[in-house]
């Protein structure tokens, strides 16, 4: 498992003031800066991201959040286990259906973004890089390490398999695959040079500690199903909860996802 925890005190030391936008768009429900931090669970290809939009947020609204950030199989399963968070963003819907069909979610959520994948490698890699990974293909044969995440624990793992069975590139990788729990620690495999090559979510390779050490192609997305990523609230959720869910749906929260690559 590789769930990590943010402070909000911390994000906002990161984000510089300039990201401070003007909310703008539909009125939101409106947080009680009284009540306690707003706890959200989500998936660790939206890490990038969010720290851009908690600070947008907390400060438009004088809310505070904590972050559980892991792939979207943990997650799920520690809700289900009892993590009291109040808000779910997955990488996939399936795993916010599971949760409905659990019966731990007032309705089905809504999609908020839909995800990209990229073909990532260490910047001195010499592999051709293209949409169809036909250069990835051709030079298997400097691929001693491949990273992917989990199939069964991230989505972006399972759409990678899709990719390289599509191409025929998945027999050739057997033996040599490195699983990730989370797609952030597969790209971490490629970032520090663990693996010559790796699949992971383009909201990560855009992260400006990813891009100085890698290079990266999108993926067509012909190769796989598209990766839709859903959130939901819980039944514990609280007005801090559903305004962050309106939040995200926003002008402003969506110029920011379409920043880190999502659509």
């Amino acid at each position: 498992m590789c769930t990590q925890i943010l402070s909000g005190k911390r994000r906002r030391r990161i984000v510089a003031a300039s990201l401070l936008l003007a909310l703008g768009g539909p009125v939101l429900a409106q947080a009680d800066p009284s009540s306690r931090p707003v706890l959200v669970a989500a998936a660790a290809n939206m890490q990038s991201a969010l720290t851009e939009l908690v600070p947008l947020f907390e400060r438009a609204q004088n809310a505070r959040i904590t972050l559980t950030l892991g792939s979207s199989a943990t997650l799920v399963r520690q809700i289900q286990q009892g993590l009291p968070a109040e808000l779910f963003l997955s990488a996939d819907e399936d795993f916010v259906f599971r949760l409905a069909d659990a019966g731990l979610t007032p309705d089905r959520g809504a999609v908020y973004a839909t995800g990209r994948l990229v073909l990532l490698v260490p910047v001195s890699s010499r592999l051709a890089l293209d949409p169809g990974l036909n250069g990835l293909k051709a030079g298997l044969g400097g691929v001693r390490k491949f990273a992917i995440a989990n199939p069964e624990l991230a989505p972006y793992g399972k759409a990678a398999v899709q990719a390289l069975q599509k191409q025929a590139i998945w027999p050739e990788l057997q033996g040599r695959l490195v699983l990730g729990d989370s797609i952030a620690q597969t790209t971490q495999f490629v970032s520090t040079g663990a693996a010559e090559a790796g699949i992971t979510a383009l909201s990560l390779a855009l992260a400006p500690e990813v891009a100085a050490r890698t290079r990266y192609v999108l993926i067509s997305d012909a190769l796989h199903t598209p990766i839709r990523q859903r959130m939901v609230l819980t039944k514990n959720a609280g007005a801090g909860a559903r305004a962050f869910y309106d939040f995200l749906q926003s002008p402003a929260a969506i110029a920011v996802l379409l920043r880190y690559g999502f659509r």
